[in-house]
């Protein structure tokens, strides 16, 4: 059984799919979310899913190896980026070489990079009136969104599209693709 720790830092749709997805699975099982935010939702949701939730502030998590004594606790097979907002440290990366992935709410390396998450990078897909965009699964190295890609999934921008109608198109990409690709990595 394969064992998968999820970072996040907010509302944890992301998380709570992948959760869901593995739930008596004999693939894998997510045995841990971290979070760098105390309030962030996707404790809510741990909690409901009876997985551990624990938040850690930048000082464990880039500073101290205290963190990364949490991860290799838990002896991840695979870490999940699931909108996770802070830069990954390179002496975690270098622990877990090729063992880290994200999701980017684009078309990398279209809006891609620091600053580009969320409706930051929707409202760039509308105000430059793009005709479609997407999802990138990819590997996470030492630089915003620059990891070699795994997989990528497309939608339709059309011109009365706001960034909401953007964000909404995103996140049925990334519910319908995201686990089944984790699925993949984690048979490879």
């Amino acid at each position: 059984m394969k064992r998968v720790v999820i970072f996040a830092s907010g509302s944890g749709s992301n998380a709570e799919n992948i959760i869901k997805f593995f739930h008596n699975s004999d693939t894998a099982s997510v045995i841990q979310v971290l979070t760098n935010n105390p309030h962030a939702k996707v404790i809510d949701r741990c909690k409901k899913l009876n997985v551990s939730a624990l938040s850690f502030n930048r000082i464990a998590f880039s500073k101290s190896n205290d963190v990364l004594n949490i991860l290799k606790a838990s002896q991840p097979d695979l870490i999940i980026l699931a909108g996770f907002l802070w830069k990954f440290p390179e002496f975690i990366l270098k622990e877990y070489h090729n063992k880290v992935i994200n999701i980017h709410p684009a078309l990398l390396p279209k809006y891609g990079g620091k600053g580009m998450y969320g409706m930051h990078v929707h409202n760039a897909v509308v105000n430059n009136k793009e005709t479609e965009t997407g999802i990138t699964i990819h590997y996470v190295n030492e630089n915003y969104d620059e990891g070699a890609i795994i997989f990528q999934a497309k939608c339709d921008v059309s011109p009365q599209d706001t960034a909401e109608d953007v964000a909404n198109k995103i996140h049925l990409l990334e519910m319908e693709h995201f686990p089944l690709v984790v699925k993949k990595i984690l048979n490879k």
